[in-house]
């Protein structure tokens, strides 16, 4: 029983996932001070909670930010390195079965993939994504918790911090009076915590969807795969079915969306046969 190994090591948080017969398995992520760190402390945890010694890994993958901060090898197994924007692709395709697709990895900020078949390349990015969220709740409403934002988030409410077109129009062809018209454009004197964080989570997923949307009708594909940290917000949900409903795509958040990258670089890994 042998394993091929991939890593995602971004600034703090290593994601790790096994790959066996081509399945993904045991999906870890640790947090540490320092990429390198956290990428030593995620691999031995992966291989304790698997009851696996080094003789059973075959290879190791890594990605990220983080990977270059990597020596040669890790444990005494030599590693190699895919380009980040490969491993996002890879995973992205494998996660949801998609072969014509735009794949987006919502992190700090966030990068759009394109993939058709077997073609991957960078499409754009944005500097809006995780750290967003966190840097502009921390001076709105001094909160920098990302489980607590978004526990807040939960229970704002968005009208009291979004302007729609209802608010300024009787009508506009092809939007409902709900639509958002101005990001922050309506901010309430009553508006609470809980709004502001609503407030900050819609006009971070509205900009990253909007973007994924453009890229999409570019590639000419309807398909939008959702992955990186902020996919697994449940908050999230109802902001991609309006921009759904809106725009006429689908946005898909897979199983584990948050380890697609590291699935994509053991993905790589047993394709390319290093």
């Amino acid at each position: 029983m042998s394993f091929i190994i991939g890593i995602d090591i971004g600034g703090s948080t290593t994601k790790i996932v096994g790959l066996r017969d081509g399945m993904p398995v045991s999906p870890t992520a640790v947090q540490a001070g320092d990429p390198v760190t956290s990428c030593f402390g995620a691999f031995g945890r992966f291989l304790s909670e698997n009851n696996l010694e080094i003789s059973d890994i075959d290879k190791v993958i890594c990605t990220g930010v983080g990977a270059s901060f990597l020596k040669d090898e890790l444990y005494g197994i030599g590693t190699q390195r895919v380009d980040e924007f490969v491993a996002i692709g890879l995973g992205g395709k494998f996660s949801s079965g998609f072969d014509n697709a735009i794949v987006v990895s919502m992190g700090t900020g966030t990068a759009i993939i394109g993939v058709r078949g077997d073609d991957i390349f960078h499409v754009c990015g944005t500097g809006v994504g995780g750290g967003t969220v966190l840097g502009l709740s921390r001076k709105l409403f001094g909160s920098h918790s990302f489980g607590h934002i978004m526990e807040l988030a939960a229970q704002g409410d968005i009208s009291k911090i979004d302007l729609t077109i209802g608010d300024i129009s009787r009508g506009v062809q092809g939007m409902n009076s709900n639509t958002t018209a101005s990001n922050f454009g309506k901010v309430t004197d009553d508006a609470g915590a809980a709004d502001m964080a609503l407030g900050v989570v819609n006009l971070v997923f509205q900009t990253v969807g909007i973007f994924a949307m453009m890229a999409a009708r570019a590639q000419g594909t309807d398909k939008i795969v959702l992955t990186g940290n902020l996919s697994q917000t449940g908050v999230g949900d109802s902001i991609w079915q309006e921009l759904s409903d809106l725009y006429g795509v689908q946005y898909i958040v897979p199983p584990h969306s948050d380890f697609a990258t590291a699935i994509g670089a053991a993905l790589w890994g047993q394709r390319a046969g290093v």
